[in-house]
């Protein structure tokens, strides 16, 4: 049949673009999102979810991933974690939105317009200070903690998303580079694992743990992983056999009970390894089951069947029923010796310490929500109440950083005031420590201590149950030693506050006659000077006012001669002045020269002065590195990560940049202790390790370990190393050798 000319042609169809909600795989992924809070909130309007995920969507429209797919994916599986978590719907809303104000041209005040103070507030409260221009990535980092922390004291649901957030980065870092899995894996293990354990939160700690050890050591990982699946049928065997057996024991005695078993975590296995210098045969908590029971008083009963049936290990039990954990942590813990001689560990506990062992803090809130704060009893967030106190008084970044993951991460000891009171400190804590927790002015005044009744020195380490006693004098003040005994970071700030004080007020005075006595034998007359010129050089220092100026100058960190050229360049020359002619301790003209007469390390703006590196921690290129002002012997170059930083700048004024100069010939000399079985050809495959690299071997001994097991030895030895990544390689390649147990850079 002909067509009708009088017709019009058909239009071509227009595809109308895709809203971002409409594409498939966002709309799916937001359906199981929806569907997961639809069985724990089956008659709540979801419809405040479905606008904050499609208003996510609209702002995210055009971001990727690393990976290529759209970015909103990543907002939908953080809330969705939250949803699993059960958590309530401003916390599921902040999941969808958490980045749109730091990634997106989007302000928080709009957030609170369309979404509510309470939603507006945790968004605020997860954005990191990424536009901000700071300094460094890790001042950044520190800034970016701080304001967490803050946040968090007003709703603990800013922390509970951002761990959602990692979380899933964490699950999402095959896409990234290397350098920057390795970066998300350190911070993950050193500040969010942390906090996930003072919260309480055991679940989610375990997963951050596993999956940043994933990235942290890809090798360890894998071994771990080999081994575990070798033998996870016996494994899984020996526990259904030791399952069955405590049923039918605990049944006998009318104990209710939930049984279940479980291998350890290869993040714990690791960490044992490490720190016990061991393989993973002599892992002896391995294999473990946790018995839950109806009360209190069936925990006791079934742990007395236990030790009934199996013989306990000695220095394995522990009651975190009657002495809970700070993040609220109970249970029951033994081990013992079960069939075939084969140890494993018990954990017996009642159904409400389960969900709070697993769940910590976000247990706590499902039942109380719509309370944002937390009570003051509420012991998980008293460890915040002390982080927010004493990052209060840390001006500088790097030292915050620092303090922040030792006070984290520190395994408790329980002491107790004569009174009875229980003081929880790190371990290796001292009496200076449990002073500080007591009272400032107790610590301060703190001149002796008695434990149990017995006079005993201050570098003490306290031990569980010591009862503990604090001798004070009046008018004592504390002294700089305390720095290298202490292990909280209270004390340590209270100690660098009042140290400080005292050492600024005399820096000032230094600093100040020192430019004066320079001034005049100049001839120039500083009086004459108006005090705005004065302020406005002390600004090109870096400093706003010229107290800060004068005490930069009584510690050594500026030449005199430098400040008054700046004030009157007609009279004094920019021309390096001998050292012999400054009467505040300067450093002499010179720097650590390379090989080939280049510059190793350089003090940023500064030319003249003597650099040299620390003993204690022997940073080698690559590594991040601080400079510390010495009076009289220059700038002391030490690793970030080395345990002395922390207590030398507790004075700021006396830190100072430095940096790697341009790469140079320069060999690094480096300490190494590998732990190994004692068998026949391991020096030669280790020594062979070096020569592959082409570089050279100072000195090595090896000998038997005596003190573990009978195969064990024990390697030291000098390298030579001329950066971080060529190091790095070489322990890598030390830990591959079948039978190596660790290997360690020795400080």
């Amino acid at each position: 049949m002909a067509s009708d000319p009088t017709l019009s042609p058909a239009e071509p169809a227009i595809a109308k673009p895709l809203e971002p909600w409409e594409q498939p795989e966002v709309e799916a992924a937001y359906r199981v999102l929806e569907d997961k809070v639809r069985s724990y909130r089956p008659s709540d309007d979801l419809g405040p979810l479905r606008r904050a995920f499609e208003q996510a969507a609209y702002w995210h429209r055009t971001r990727k991933r690393a990976s290529g797919e759209p970015y909103i994916l990543h907002p939908i599986a953080v809330s969705t974690i939250l949803a699993e978590e059960q958590m309530d719907m401003v916390c599921l809303q902040t999941g969808l939105l958490h980045d749109v104000v730091e990634d997106e041209d989007v302000s928080a005040e709009e957030i609170r317009r369309l979404f509510g103070d309470e939603v507006a507030a945790v968004v605020d409260g997860v954005t990191k200070l990424g536009k901000l221009k700071l300094a460094s990535r890790e001042e950044r980092q520190a800034e970016s903690l701080r304001k967490m922390l803050l946040a968090m004291t007003s709703d603990i649901r800013v922390i509970i998303v951002k761990l959602a957030d990692r979380m899933h980065n964490l699950l999402t870092l095959d896409s990234l580079s290397r350098e920057r899995q390795e970066r998300i894996a350190h911070e993950t293990l050193d500040i969010y694992v942390p906090i996930a354990h003072r919260l309480g939160m055991g679940r989610i700690r375990a997963q951050l743990e596993d999956n940043a050890f994933k990235y942290q050591d890809p090798e360890a990982f894998a071994e771990i992983m080999r081994q575990l699946e070798s033998q996870r049928q016996a494994n899984e065997g020996y526990l259904e056999q030791i399952k069955q057996a405590v049923e039918t024991k605990l049944a006998r005695e009318n104990i209710p009970v939930r049984v279940f078993g479980r291998l350890k975590r290869p993040y714990s296995i690791y960490q044992k390894m490490k720190r016990q210098k061991i393989g993973m045969d002599q892992v002896y908590d391995l294999l473990a089951i946790r018995i839950i029971t109806d009360s209190v008083k069936n925990c006791y009963a079934a742990l007395g069947v236990i030790h009934n049936e199996w013989r306990p290990i000695m220095g394995r039990i522990k009651d975190f029923i009657a002495i809970p954990r700070p993040n609220l942590y109970q249970s029951l813990h033994t081990s013992v010796f079960g069939p075939g001689g084969h140890s494993f560990e018990v954990q017996i506990r009642t159904e409400e310490m389960h969900r709070i062992a697993e769940e910590g803090i976000a247990a706590h809130w499902k039942y109380k929500e719509g309370r944002r704060g937390a009570t003051d009893d509420d012991q998980r967030i008293a460890w915040l109440r002390h982080l927010v106190e004493w990052q209060k008084e840390m001006s500088d970044s790097q030292a915050f950083l620092s303090t922040l993951k030792v006070e984290l991460y520190s395994e408790e000891v329980y002491c107790f005031t004569p009174k009875g009171r229980v003081i929880v400190l790190p371990r290796e804590a001292c009496p200076i420590d449990f002073a500080y927790a007591i009272h400032s002015d107790v610590g301060h005044t703190c001149v002796g201590a008695k434990v149990n009744g017995r006079i005993v020195p201050l570098k003490y380490q306290l031990r569980n149950g010591d009862v503990v006693e604090i001798l004070t004098q009046q008018n004592h003040t504390p002294s700089k030693d305390w720095l290298a005994l202490v292990k909280t970071s209270r004390a340590r700030n209270k100690i660098r506050h009042f140290i400080n004080a005292t050492e600024r007020a005399k820096a000032i005075e230094i600093g100040q006659k020192y430019l004066e006595k320079e001034a005049r034998r100049l001839g120039i007359q500083l009086n004459r000077i108006a005090r705005g010129k004065l302020e406005s050089v002390a600004g090109e220092y870096g400093h706003s006012k010229m107290e800060d100026l004068y005490a930069a100058l009584g510690f050594g960190r500026f030449s005199a001669r430098h400040i008054l050229h700046l004030l009157a360049p007609d009279q004094v020359s920019d021309e390096a002045e001998p050292v012999k002619s400054a009467p505040a301790p300067a450093a002499p003209p010179t720097s650590i020269p390379g090989a080939d007469g280049d510059l190793v390390i350089k003090v940023k703006g500064i030319d003249d002065v003597l650099v040299y590196r620390a003993k204690c921690c022997n940073p080698i290129r690559g590594e991040g590195i601080v400079g510390y002002v010495t009076r009289g012997k220059g700038i002391a170059v030490h690793s970030t990560n080395c345990k002395n930083v922390q207590n030398l700048l507790y004075e700021s004024e006396r830190r100072i940049d430095v940096e790697w100069a341009r790469a140079v010939a320069e060999k690094f000399s480096v300490k190494l202790m590998v732990y190994t079985e004692d068998r026949p050809g391991m020096l030669h495959e280790i020594t062979s390790i070096f020569y592959n690299e082409s570089t050279n071997i100072r000195s090595v001994e090896a000998r038997i370990d005596s003190k573990r097991t009978g195969d064990s030895a024990v390697i030291d030895l000098t390298c030579e190393v001329r950066d971080k990544r060529q190091l790095e390689k070489i322990l890598a390649a030390i830990r591959r050798i079948s039978g190596v147990r660790d290997v360690e850079r020795v400080l």
